[in-house]
């Protein structure tokens, strides 16, 4: 592949890849469906809907924008449902087949809405008594291609300073 753009959005599909398997590995038995409020998305729901994103993507990029959301599942078939659709659209950005959208529409919309969805999932964590290490991201073992629920450890993970009250 030759298009610096398509490339680059393979590397940002590692990096979500690698950044949702972070929050979704190790979640406590129930995690799942821990709320913070009445209305609030519960984990599995946010997970749900990252694997509606990556749809709607693939979608996008194949020239059908219609929006298809799934009634949320148990949590591990979402979180494998999820991955399964982004290794599904890096597939489809790996070859040659034409984009009907632009590469910077797929990053302002669907890929760059699941950063925000994978910090709300690492912010429930917190909340729930679970949190996740934070660690150097810039250090991390991301490869382009690697988008399955199996992404390695970090070495350079560190506990978070507690909160300043």
């Amino acid at each position: 592949m030759t298009d610096p753009k398509r490339a680059f959005l393979r590397h940002t599909l590692a990096t979500i890849a690698y950044r949702a398997a972070k929050v979704e590995r190790g979640a406590p038995p129930g995690f799942g469906t821990f709320q913070l409020g009445k209305h609030a998305r519960t984990p599995v729901e946010i997970v749900s809907h990252l694997g509606d994103l990556f749809d709607w993507a693939l979608g996008m990029a194949q020239g059908n924008s219609d929006w298809s959301p799934s009634k949320p599942g148990a949590w591990r078939k979402e979180v494998d449902r999820f991955h399964a659709s982004l290794l599904a659209l890096d597939r489809y950005l790996a070859s040659d087949a034409p984009l009907s959208v632009t590469p910077e529409e797929l990053f302002q919309g669907p890929i760059s809405d699941a950063l925000t969805h994978i910090g709300q999932i690492a912010i429930l964590r917190r909340q729930d008594n679970s949190p996740v290490r934070s660690e150097v991201y810039v250090k991390a073992d991301i490869a382009t291609g690697r988008v399955g629920t199996e992404q390695p450890r970090s070495p350079f993970e560190f506990d978070s300073p507690p909160a300043v009250k």
